[in-house]
């Protein structure tokens, strides 16, 4: 059992660190504080650059369907808790049928951590929205941002990557950074693997691979279902200032 601060200025973060995707009921009360004048206008890091234009296209199974999954960094943006944070919009079809619409918010802080404030997620079914049950915002009714991607991630080190309980309880592990990954788009060597899980979901475990300079190359469910995801392509569009 580790503890996690996130670096610099006045950004601090006090969180369980664990070394496993189990929790004991004495987990430390998580809590975090924001600065917003300790966060940038650009999200930068090597293994999450977001950059607005930026077009991610995956391709897997969900369910032993078809899946696709697009992601779009906007232009647009968002501010919680008085920080800036990009708006990143995600659709996810499967079997050609619009199943999720997402718009995610991150801002990295000076350090280059890139934290997640929130998501506005609508789940559909026959082209008509079913649930929104997901969606959290940093600020409401309890929320907490977490850290998405660490600026100099270390082997074992574990953090939350949101907070709502009940509904936002995601967590990581850095498992490797020295992996190979082949996907559609590429080969790429020195990866970063994260291992990810949620008390929400007990028994479902996926490993995640990034690419340094693109981003997320692949995840994989290795534990409660055989669900994956691997990069196609990565295209960029001019977008409006």
């Amino acid at each position: 059992m580790r503890s996690i601060v996130a670096l610099g200025m006045c950004v601090a973060l006090v969180m369980l660190v664990l070394a496993g995707c189990g929790e004991k009921a004495t987990e430390p009360k998580y809590e975090v504080t924001i600065n917003p004048a300790d966060f940038v206008a650009v999200i930068d890091n090597t293994y999450l650059p977001l950059t607005p234009g930026t077009i991610f296209i995956y391709q897997g199974t969900k369910d032993g369907l078809p899946e696709t999954n697009k992601v779009f960094v906007t232009n647009e943006t968002k501010v919680i808790l008085g920080v800036t944070c990009v708006v990143v919009k995600d659709t996810v079809l499967v079997d050609g049928r619009l199943a999720e619409a997402t718009l995610d918010w991150y801002a990295q802080d000076k350090d280059g951590n890139v934290w997640y404030f929130g998501e506005d997620s609508k789940d559909y079914e026959n082209g008509v929205v079913v649930s929104t049950a997901g969606s959290w915002e940093a600020g409401v009714d309890g929320a907490l941002p977490g850290l998405t991607m660490l600026a100099h991630p270390d082997v074992g080190h574990s953090y939350r990557q949101e907070y709502l309980k009940g509904v936002a309880e995601d967590k990581a592990q850095v498992q490797s950074l020295s992996g190979s990954v082949t996907v559609p788009y590429g080969s790429f060597t020195g990866c970063l693997e994260t291992k990810e899980w949620t008390a929400l979901e007990p028994g479902v475990v996926e490993y995640k691979y990034y690419g340094t300079g693109v981003g997320m190359l692949k995840a994989v469910m290795v534990v409660g279902g055989d669900d994956r995801s691997e990069l196609v392509s990565v295209t960029y569009i001019p977008v409006l200032p």
